[in-house]
């Protein structure tokens, strides 16, 4: 490496070893947990609750299988690129570019539709007199982005002990929920008798549980995003494994628990037009002082998410603007080795749209919208990300795995399928939105032909992989 080029990744690095196993499941749980306190019930309206419950299901098994694919590659090549690296290697430049253009899309419209979930439960605590979110939006952006800014340990640290107060109020809440419990609740929501399956299990029939598979992602959107820490690990090759699966078996109880008992307690009809779903379940039961309780729990749930996928789309467009990709300026490091522009400027268009969205349109209708855009862009990368491993076990067979896929391709495939019904089904809930996340993914790819793809930086991590990778081939 020249001196030029050591300058250049001299200010683009992170701070290394900031982060253990129980950590990353800690990153892994925070990534998702507000999807438990609000966003997920919109799927009531879609689907019915037999409808979420078969979402829930089906994009259950479809991360969890994804999960044990990316365990094993993020083991064999940890990077802050984490699935933009993998299809790079996998499926070259343009596959590689593709799919981190697809995750910074989920991770760059994840906070903004959670920061209108914020502004919610803020608004049923009446807390300020405020009425209009946008304000809400801007302190929230500039305290979190601020912290990232200040040093990532100092953030993960943070952002642990904040996700504990949440997971506390899930807790109480189930507690609180289970005496009032009613399966009679669940199915109440008027079946639509002119629609193709309908039935009081699922009263919109078969397009509604099509529609609800978008909200289904909602309880575990993100938790893909735990290998972007890779290169802040103590031991990325052991720790991103077990850290990426306990956070995904944290989630899979947490996110079951709470669709029973907030519909099953409260009602389904009730709980879907809800924007605090578990502070108005408690408050259907009469449970006011715990309904206090856990709205301002909720929002240390939202926050946990919000604080972390800020994390997640920083390192996300860090990775891509360091390989050249994107402008290199984005991928520069401040002297506490956190990149400042990779979390001021996504977070400067989450924060404007949620604030044009919110109010235009009202609390329900952006954050609908923004939930469908955000699953739009990681049902693509989920599709990427699960060929990339079956195509890694075939061009790679003796590829150093300290982890290995239970299953192997079998189980990859499986995850591969469930997401390419689900891009679909992104299509189903918005048109719209779904049109314009694809059109601005064009734009991208766009931008990769006829710019970025002639300034790439060998040097970059997930470049030098591929390149040692198509150097092996080449010997062979």
């Amino acid at each position: 490496m020249d001196k030029t080029q050591e300058e250049y990744f001299k200010n683009r690095s992170l701070a290394k070893g900031s982060a253990g196993w129980i950590l990353l499941a800690g990153l892994g749980v925070s990534y998702v947990i507000s999807g438990d306190f609000s966003g997920w019930n919109l799927g009531l309206l879609k689907g019915g609750w037999g409808g979420l419950l078969i979402a829930f299901i089906l994009m259950g098994l479809m991360y969890l299988t994804m999960v044990f694919g990316l365990a094993e590659m993020s083991s064999a090549m940890p990077s802050a690129g984490a699935g933009y690296g993998f299809a790079r290697r996998a499926l070259g430049r343009i596959g590689g570019y593709i799919t981190g253009i697809a995750i910074l899309i989920e991770y760059a419209i994840a906070p903004a539709a959670i920061a209108v979930f914020i502004g919610g439960y803020v608004e049923s605590l009446g807390l300020f007199g405020i009425k209009n979110g946008w304000p809400i939006f801007l302190v929230f952006y500039l305290i979190f982005v601020g912290i990232h800014i200040h040093g990532v340990g100092e953030a993960l640290k943070l952002m642990f002990g904040i996700t504990a107060i949440a997971v506390l109020a899930l807790l109480i809440f189930i507690f609180a929920m289970l005496p009032h419990f009613n399966v009679n609740n669940l199915f109440n929501i008027q079946p639509i008798t002119s629609t193709f399956g309908a039935s009081s299990f699922l009263p919109h029939g078969i397009p509604g549980a099509m529609s609800a598979l978008v909200f289904g992602i909602w309880f575990f959107l993100a938790v893909e995003g735990v290998p972007l820490a890779a290169e802040e690990a103590n031991n990325p090759k052991k720790d991103m494994p077990r850290g990426i699966i306990v956070a995904m078996i944290v989630l899979v109880i947490s996110g079951f628990s709470v669709l029973l008992l907030a519909a099953g307690g409260a009602g389904s009809k009730v709980i879907g037009n809800s924007g605090a779903p578990l502070v108005d379940a408690l408050k259907a039961i009469g449970d006011k002082n715990i309904a206090t309780f856990v709205n301002y729990a909720g929002l240390a749930g939202l926050i946990a998410s919000f604080f972390s996928i800020i994390y997640a789309y920083s390192r996300q467009l860090f990775a891509l603007s360091r390989a050249g990709y994107l402008p290199k300026f984005l991928s520069v490091t401040s002297k506490q080795k956190t990149p400042v522009w990779a979390l001021v400027v996504p977070g400067s268009i989450g924060f404007l749209l949620a604030s044009y969205l919110q109010v235009t349109a009202g609390t329900t209708f952006a954050g609908d919208k923004l939930i469908d855009i955000a699953v739009f862009g990681a049902t693509v990368s989920y599709a990427l990300l699960n060929l990339s491993h079956i195509i890694l076990r075939f061009k790679e067979p003796n590829m150093p795995r300290v982890y290995q896929t239970p299953g192997g391709i079998i189980t990859t495939g499986l995850s591969f399928l469930l997401s390419l019904i689900a891009i679909v089904a992104t299509f189903t809930v918005d048109t719209q939105a779904a049109s314009i996340a694809t059109a601005v993914l064009f734009a991208f790819i766009l931008y990769y032909l006829l710019y970025s793809s002639k300034h790439l930086v060998a040097g970059a991590p997930e470049e030098e992989f591929a390149l040692l990778q198509e150097a092996e081939s080449d010997l062979k």
